[in-house]
């Protein structure tokens, strides 16, 4: 197989990963005819992951927080979309080796982003579920609500509560928020669904390896969070650290167990490797260290972007720079000015993050967010989350299904996607048995 891309006199510009960095790089680069751009990702579509636990509590679509690539550069004849894994980069060739053949680069800018840090425990790997991509949101929506059905038939208790009770570790941004969504949901939705069950014997456990949930921001955003969940009746476990999970029994470092069919793992990020860079290039975390132009450290022509990109040359940001959207758009941008720049011939200037604040939702006018000049929780908080995650989703048709289910949901308090959809899988394929005599 090959990539059936035409060699012109433009500058190739392949990009790896088509996430916040990479999109952003790509759209803005476009409108520069000097430059071919090569989109490669493992899926043919954009994923808003703010909103992944939207989609596994059944209060959004998936469609409509996934946007194709091939729509949003119809007009753009110097942009090409591929699908594909890279599996490895050859620097001194300027060429990547992909599932479907190698490709020559002028510029090669990494932006794979992370997936989740199991760090090295293998079991749990095996056993508890993931939310780093839109496949796995739907896996855990189909996974809690067939356990709801598994729950009504289950005579014994014990059976029952495995059934319903569920764990989530991590309670950075995308825990609490699922831990709160639960809550809700337990709170007005397994009422109505579910009358033969006692919702009061739903559990839900936020096990979080630090002293206060939310630690990356505010003290005050941190306890208000705590009280939010207490509130909406989550079993804060802090300071605590899950040390191995079998599928059925979850250990945790104080010896202390709790019977759960659910693990929902939220408790870090680890950046996508890729080979053929030198070693000393990769930081803690997988990340690739950069300087100030995003230009990857031991190699020339490679940049990265976003969550694997690891940028310490602002004092503000000794460790690099929060692994979130925002910091990912930043560089996109600031990349597509330097390499336009590059090919004026003129010097390349270095990325500086503007830091717009962070915002976590617990639920219904229940949110906390810390603003660069002031801070707020609660009803304010919350509608400022929903208006700035409704203005980066992609698409008008999107930004309009995503706000009616919203406003549906809160006029109803209900949610109508409580779906369990099984992914199809071909037969194998029918072989007459021969009896021998």
């Amino acid at each position: 197989m090959k990539f059936n891309i035409p060699d012109t006199n433009q500058k190739r510009v392949v990009i790896v990963g088509g996430g916040f960095a990479g999109l952003t790089l790509a759209r803005n680069l476009s409108r520069n005819k000097a430059f071919q751009i090569v989109l490669i990702d493992k899926n043919n579509y954009h994923q808003f992951q703010p909103l992944f636990y939207q989609v596994a509590m059944a209060g959004l679509e998936p469609s409509s927080i996934v946007f194709p690539f091939r729509k949003v550069f119809q007009k753009q004849k110097n942009v090409f979309v591929r699908l594909a894994k890279v599996q490895a980069v050859r620097p001194e060739q300027h060429e990547i080796d992909t599932e479907i053949g190698a490709l020559r680069y002028d510029y090669l800018v990494l932006a794979m982003g992370a997936d989740t840090n199991w760090f090295g425990n293998e079991q749990l790997k095996a056993n508890a579920i993931p939310m780093k991509s839109v496949s796995e949101a739907l896996y855990l929506r189909n996974a809690i609500f067939e356990d709801y059905e598994r729950a009504v038939t289950a005579d014994d208790y014990e059976d029952r509560q495995r059934f319903l009770d569920i764990v989530v570790v991590g309670g950075g941004a995308t825990g609490v928020e699922v831990a709160g969504s639960l809550a809700e949901m337990k709170r007005h939705i397994i009422g109505k669904d579910y009358q033969d069950l006692n919702r009061d014997e739903i559990q839900i456990h936020l096990i979080h390896g630090a002293p206060r949930v939310l630690n990356a921001m505010s003290e005050e955003a941190s306890a208000q969070s705590e009280k939010f969940l207490k509130d909406l009746g989550v079993n804060l476990l802090l300071d605590k650290v899950v040390q191995t999970y079998d599928g059925k029994v979850v250990t945790i470092d104080d010896g202390s167990t709790i019977k759960a069919d659910k693990v929902i793992w939220a408790a870090g990020i680890t950046g996508n490797k890729i080979e053929g860079l030198p070693a000393s290039a990769l930081a803690r975390g997988n990340r690739l260290i950069c300087n100030e132009f995003n230009e990857v450290s031991g190699v020339q022509d490679v940049f990265a972007l976003g969550d694997i990109a690891l940028q310490t040359h602002e004092p503000a940001w000794p460790n690099g720079h929060p692994q979130v959207a925002q910091p990912a758009m930043q560089q996109g941008k600031q990349l597509a000015k330097n390499l336009i720049r590059k090919h004026k011939g003129e010097s390349m200037q270095p990325f500086r993050y503007k830091d717009l604040g962070s915002m976590a939702t617990i639920g219904r006018h229940r949110a906390v967010a810390d603003l660069p000049y002031w801070k707020t929780q609660g009803l304010l908080a919350w509608m400022m989350w929903l208006f700035i995650h409704l203005l980066y989703i992609l698409g008008t048709k999107n930004k309009v299904f995503v706000f009616l289910n919203w406003v549906w949901n809160y006029l109803t308090y209900d949610q109508s996607l409580r779906l369990v959809i099984k992914p199809w899988r071909r037969p194998e394929p029918y072989s007459p048995r021969i009896n021998s005599i």
